[in-house]
């Protein structure tokens, strides 16, 4: 009879599912164990219900700032609205898709082969003499189940932290979990961190018709991200009227009969009708048996892994947010799949974060890869950047879009692309020919040369380019 290798992966998140399937297809016995339903944070509470949202407000953000310069009419009625927003409508289709992604997800699972057990995964501390291992499943009744494996990717994801006097009541103050149980959009809403997360709910908030207050404990939003995209989105935000308010930390937020009081760190106190708290995130790490079975834990709770997702504790790996490298569902989707493909012996590349693009979902969106700004600057990489208003560009003229740039970075001897920066609507598709380019070493000739649909903001891509080819052929000559 021959051997079938045994896997168990703890958590469904992206890492957990996309490990699922490249394990079952490579022949593996693979036992999901998830207690949300598969798809995890990033398509139950994060990433697939925060875009739907934002889909809403990217549309009527884009009506409500072209449409007259478009030469649209609308009847404004008498009290001025021109488009409203039925925010529990909203919120009811932001939950029906997730769920139905979460439902396909498992459909898919099942459908390779593997299993779906609902309950808590925890690792026992021994190994058997065959270095199998077993985790004890517990279901939501308290009935337990062991499971043997061979292998044990853990893929718990994170929750959202909060500061112990500004805990969310989820109703006035709230995490980004909560949000979508709205009925009512907030009138005055007060966003804490100026992330990647509070930065797209604020902007998304704002274009559904919120006033919104920002509260950055740093000097500008964004703090993370390009600088030079940093600044544009300020600006939009500023313009649009939102109160933006730098070097401002919060230290407590307490309901206010149907008010929120935050205070800051200054004494400052400011109000609104709601707060949502977007500071970062706890990994899902504790209390699970990861320490006795002698995997490591870095000091902020999160799981240490090598490039092929390895933990220190033999015939364990992991993915996704508990490993901290890098909250995005793509990355731990690669962490997932290089699991498997390493512990069952595939051809497998370690995880390159320099291939890695990102996007921010704001409006105008920041999309992001390879070397960035900050690397350049602080002599990490010797590169030539150019940067490219889109005013420049003929479509961006026709459909109005005023802000936003191309940026892209070469290596100043040959030219190889090795990162870039794009701003605009829709800039996680336009991001993706620069991805290709640092993926595969190509050169800003090779960019140039490639034809481009006239007229098309990916145009700008192709000038740019032009212009860093110039420039690396002047300085050579």
């Amino acid at each position: 009879m021959e051997y079938v290798t045994r896997i168990v992966i703890i958590g469904g998140g992206p890492g957990g599912y996309e490990a699922a399937l490249v394990a079952a297809q490579l022949g593996a016995e693979v036992t999901v164990v998830d207690c949300d339903g598969l798809g995890g944070a990033s398509v139950l509470t994060d990433c697939v219900p925060s875009k739907t949202l934002i889909a809403t407000a990217e549309v009527k953000t884009n009506f409500d700032s072209s449409y007259e310069e478009l030469g649209i009419t609308v009847d404004d009625g008498e009290d001025g609205t021109v488009v409203g927003v039925d925010l529990g409508k909203v919120n009811r289709r932001v939950k029906r898709l997730a769920l139905a992604q979460s439902h396909d997800i498992t459909a898919s699972v099942t459908r390779a082969g593997g299993r779906v057990m609902r309950g808590r995964g925890r690792l026992e501390p021994d190994r058997a003499p065959d270095g199998s291992r077993t985790v004890v499943v517990r279901a939501a009744d308290g009935t337990e189940e062991s499971l043997v494996a061979d292998a044990v990717l853990i893929a718990t994801g994170a929750h959202p932290r909060e500061i112990p006097d500004a805990l969310p009541d989820g109703e006035r103050i709230l995490n980004w979990t909560q949000v979508y149980d709205l009925e009512e959009l907030p009138e005055e809403l007060i966003v804490v961190g100026s992330g990647v997360t509070g930065a797209e709910f604020a902007g998304a908030y704002q274009a559904l018709g919120s006033k919104v207050t920002l509260v950055s404990s740093r000097d500008r939003v964004l703090p993370g991200e390009d600088p030079d995209a940093a600044a544009v989105l300020e600006d939009v935000f500023r313009r649009r009227g939102m109160n933006v308010m730098a070097r401002s930390r919060a230290a407590s937020a307490k309901r206010v009969g149907d008010r929120v009081e935050v205070t800051l760190a200054d004494g400052r106190v400011i109000t609104g009708t709601h707060c949502l708290m977007a500071v970062g995130s706890i990994p899902n790490t504790a209390g699970i048996g990861l320490e006795e079975a002698g995997v490591r834990l870095l000091e902020s709770g999160h799981i240490w892994t090598d490039k092929v997702s390895r933990t220190s504790a033999p015939g364990v790996y992991a993915a996704g947010d508990c490993t901290g490298v890098f909250a995005l569902a793509s990355v731990a989707a690669m962490q997932g799949r290089i699991a498997m493909y390493h512990f069952l012996g595939d051809a497998v590349a370690p995880l390159n974060l320099k291939t890695v693009s990102a996007n921010v979902f704001t409006d105008p969106e920041i999309a992001t890869v390879g070397y960035t700004q900050a690397d350049v600057d602080n002599g990490l990489i010797d590169a030539r950047v150019v940067k490219l208003p889109l005013l420049r560009n003929p479509r961006a003229k026709m459909q109005g879009i005023r802000d936003g740039f191309v940026k892209m970075f070469c290596r100043p001897g040959t030219g190889i692309v090795v990162g870039g920066v794009v701003v605009s609507p829709r800039a996680s598709e336009l991001i993706h020919p620069i991805s290709i380019a640092v993926d595969n070493n190509l050169t800003v000739e090779q960019i140039a040369s490639a034809f481009t649909v006239y007229p098309s903001l990916s145009g700008s891509i192709a000038e740019v380019a032009r212009q860093l080819h110039t420039r690396k052929t002047q300085r050579e000559a």
